[in-house]
């Protein structure tokens, strides 16, 4: 099953009580909360309520939306891991999302490389052990940034519970970002879902319909559940959500049909 979701830094300038009103209005099934906004790592207060109005509403936490990037001295990197650990726990979060460093695959020596690959089995391990799961930022500018590099570093990690988030690439083809996924799904557990195109142009979700439309149905062939989370909609407008998330529900189910 594919859940139709939220990511709450979508309005980052919102209250989380207005986050939440919107994701419940739009018919959506969850939220992911941001680290970065609403929900600071740490902040026992800010989780603690971002969880008891999401499930007051009826609505699920699907995952914690971290920054941590395993950068900076040892003890800053695991102090900062303990904090998002902590705010995940509190959120109620079954996964946690992370970033595979600041800079791009071919700017990283191997030995940076290798302390980035130690520092993610670290934190993965510390998550495991409460029972959290860990999701890599499919991203442009960190080890992410292309296919080939982030099977790499899934299989260096070696971790069961890290698995990767998938979003197409700016300025990538459908077809070619479609590639990207289906080598990515064995590894996959969430999808951040927009319409970017081209580079960071903002357009419905309707405006990529044929590449959103293969995106689901792979998923729906392939039958595991998992989260396709809303992330930017055109100039940031919450009015603009019910449409896009009726069109995010639309696919999801176009998707399911054509692979039957």
């Amino acid at each position: 099953m594919i859940r139709p979701g939220l990511c709450s830094v979508t309005f980052r300038g919102l209250d989380i009580e207005d986050v939440v009103a919107l994701a419940d209005h739009a018919r959506l099934a969850c939220i992911e909360w941001a680290g970065d906004a609403h929900v600071p790592p740490g902040d026992a207060v800010a989780a603690a309520r971002a969880r008891e109005l999401t499930e007051s509403a009826g609505l699920a936490v699907a995952s914690y939306g971290s920054y941590l990037r395993f950068e900076g001295a040892d003890d800053e990197n695991r102090t900062e891991g303990d904090a998002v650990i902590a705010s995940a726990r509190m959120l109620g979060a079954p996964r946690i999302r992370v970033w595979a460093g600041s800079r791009g695959s071919a700017e990283v020596a191997e030995p940076h490389r290798a302390r980035l690959v130690g520092r993610v089995q670290d934190f993965a391990d510390r998550a495991a052990e409460h029972g959290l799961e860990v999701g890599l930022e499919f991203h442009g500018g960190t080890l992410t940034d292309e296919i080939g590099s982030t099977l790499r570093l899934l299989e260096e990690v070696g971790r069961g519970t890290v698995l990767s988030y998938w979003q197409p690439h700016q300025d990538m083809p459908a077809a070619d970002a479609v590639g990207t996924l289906r080598q990515a799904l064995p590894f996959l557990s969430t999808i951040h879902v927009f319409s970017w195109w081209p580079d960071h142009q903002r357009h419905p979700l309707s405006a990529r319909e044929d590449l959103w439309r293969e995106v689901f149905t792979v998923l729906a062939a392939e039958g595991s559940d998992r989260d396709a989370l809303l992330e930017f909609i055109p100039g940031d407008d919450p009015a603009l959500l019910s449409r896009e998330a009726q069109t995010l529900r639309s696919l999801i189910a176009a998707g399911e049909d054509a692979a039957r």
